[in-house]
C-alpha cells in the first residue's frame, strides 16, 4: 500500500483545482490540464474561474506543480481524474474527455498506483470503459498491478460557504483494502467527513441520482408554474403558502442548466434504456425543464404585444447569462435558449452579466454581452431578469424602470424584482 502519496490531479477546472489545492496543503501534487492558458494563469496564482483565491494559490505554490505534459506526472502514485462529462447534441453521454484522460494517465501509471475517478458517470463506466483503456495502453492488469477508486465530485460552483472540504465525500475502491485507503486519503483533507460504500458502482449511482432527484423535483414545480400561469395565480405566493407545512420541499421554478442537473440525468437514462428500461419520469422531467426557456420567451412576446410594443426589431435586455446566480459558469446555461427563441421573432437581444469579463470571449454568445446598461443612455422594450446575481438584487425598482421604454415589460424569472410585469 502507498505510504507516501504523490497525487496527480488530471483536469484543473471547477472540480480539479479546489481539490488540488486542498491536497497540496498536505501532499505533493502535480496538476495536469490540456489548456496551456489555464496552466499559465495558475502558475501566476490566478484562477480565472474565481473558485480559488490568489492567496490560496500562493500559499500552496511550493507544493504543487502545474503542467500540460503528462510525462511530468510520472512520479505520482495516485491519479485523480476530474475532467468534464458532458452530453452531445442527442443528449447522449460524451465520454471523450474521460477516455482521453484515461489514455493519458495510462502512459505514465506504474505498478501499485491507484487511479480515482471523480467525474459524473452512469454506473459501470469506471470499471467497464475507463479501466480497460488503462490496461490496453499500460499493459498493466487491473487489481493486480494497479487499482481504482471512485469518489464523486460534489463541488457547487460559486458557493463560498461549502467548499470541497465542507462537503461530505462518498468514497469507494476496487478492493476492500483500496476502499479503506481511498477513504482515509480523502478523510485526511475533508473536514465534513467521508461516507464509504461497498463498490465503485454504488458510488457512481449515488452521484448520478443526486442531481436526477433535483431535476425531477424542479420539473414538478415548473409544471405547476405553467398550470398556475394559465389560472392567473401567482406561483411564488402559492409556494410560500404551501411551504408553511413542515414537510413541503420548497423549490422554485426556473431554468435548469449547468453542468450537473441539466446533464447528469441523461447519463442515467442512457444506461437505463441500454438495459431495456424506459425511464419515463426522468425523461418527462427533462422535457419540461428544457422547455422553460421557450415558455419564458413566448411569455415575453405576449406581454409586449399586450403593451402595444412592436415585436420585429424590438430591443430586449436579458439580465444574467450564467447558469446560476453569483457564479461565472456558463456551461449549459439555458439563457442562450431564451436568446435563440427571441431571435425567431426577429428581436434585438442584448445581455448584461456583471460576472462575465474578457475571459468569456470564447463563448459563442459573448457577442450579446454589454456593459452596465444603467451607465448608458439606452432603453428597452422588454427586460428579462434571468439570473439572480447579487447585483441585480441590489437594484431598486427605479433602476429597472430607468431601462424601460414607455410601458414597462419586466419579466422576473427569479422573483427578485419589487414590481415586475410578470414573474415565473
Amino acid at each position: 500500500m502507498i505510504t507516501h502519496p504523490k497525487i496527480c490531479i488530471i483536469g484543473l477546472g471547477y472540480v480539479g483545482l479546489p481539490l488540488a489545492i486542498a491536497f497540496a496543503e498536505k501532499y505533493p501534487v502535480t496538476g495536469f490540464d490540456i489548456s496551456q492558458p489555464r496552466i499559465k494563469d495558475l502558475r501566476q496564482n490566478n484562477d480565472c474561474l474565481r473558485e480559488v483565491s490568489h492567496q490560496q494559490l500562493a500559499q500552496t505554490a511550493d507544493n504543487i506543480h502545474y503542467t500540460t505534459d503528462i510525462n511530468d506526472c510520472a512520479d505520482s502514485n495516485i491519479y485523480i481524474v476530474t475532467v468534464p462529462t458532458p452530453i452531445d447534441e442527442a443528449h447522449r453521454p460524451d465520454l471523450r474527455p474521460l477516455l482521453q484522460a484515461s489514455q493519458s494517465l495510462a502512459r505514465v501509471i506504474d505498478n501499485n498506483n491507484i487511479v480515482i475517478y471523480e467525474s459524473t458517470v452512469y454506473p459501470g463506466v469506471t470499471e467497464d470503459i475507463c479501466i480497460p483503456e488503462i490496461e490496453r495502453i499500460s499493459g498493466l492488469v487491473y487489481n493486480k498491478d494497479f487499482f481504482a477508486g471512485y469518489s464523486p465530485e460534489r463541488i457547487n460552483p460559486g458557493d463560498q460557504k461549502r467548499g470541497v472540504k465542507q462537503i461530505i465525500k462518498v468514497t469507494s475502491g476496487s478492493t476492500p483494502a483500496i476502499t479503506d485507503f481511498v477513504d482515509k486519503l480523502y478523510g485526511s483533507i475533508i473536514e465534513a467527513g467521508t461516507h464509504k460504500v461497498s463498490s465503485i458502482k454504488v458510488a457512481e449511482a449515488a452521484k448520478v441520482i443526486e442531481n436526477t432527484q433535483r431535476d425531477v423535483n424542479i420539473a414538478l414545480i415548473n409544471e405547476l408554474a405553467l398550470i398556475f400561469d394559465q389560472m392567473q395565480i401567482d406561483t411564488q405566493e402559492v409556494l410560500a403558502a404551501a411551504a408553511t407545512k413542515w414537510n413541503f420541499i420548497h423549490l422554485t421554478p426556473g431554468l435548469v442548466g449547468g453542468h450537473c442537473i441539466g446533464v447528469d440525468p441523461y447519463y442515467l437514462t442512457f444506461k437505463a434504456e441500454e438495459l431495456g428500461y424506459k425511464p419515463n419520469l426522468i425523461l418527462s422531467s427533462r422535457l419540461i425543464n428544457n422547455g422553460m426557456a421557450k415558455f419564458i420567451a413566448e411569455k415575453t412576446i405576449k406581454l409586449m404585444i399586450l403593451a402595444d410594443k412592436k415585436i420585429k426589431q424590438a430591443n430586449i435586455l436579458i439580465l444574467g447569462m450564467t447558469f446560476k446566480e453569483d457564479c461565472q459558469d456558463m456551461r449549459n446555461t439555458k439563457v442562450v435558449d431564451i436568446i435563440d427563441e427571441l431571435h425567431t421573432y426577429q428581436t434585438q437581444v442584448q445581455v448584461y452579466d456583471p460576472l462575465l469579463d474578457q475571459n468569456s470571449k470564447a463563448h459563442p454568445y459573448f457577442q450579446y454581452l454589454i456593459d452596465n446598461p444603467l451607465m448608458q443612455d439606452k432603453q428597452y422594450d422588454a427586460i428579462i431578469v434571468a439570473v439572480a446575481h447579487r447585483q441585480f438584487k441590489d437594484w431598486s425598482m427605479s433602476d429597472y424602470l430607468k431601462l424601460c421604454r414607455k410601458e414597462p415589460v419586466i419579466i422576473d424569472i427569479k422573483g427578485i424584482v419589487p414590481e415586475p410585469s410578470w414573474r415565473l
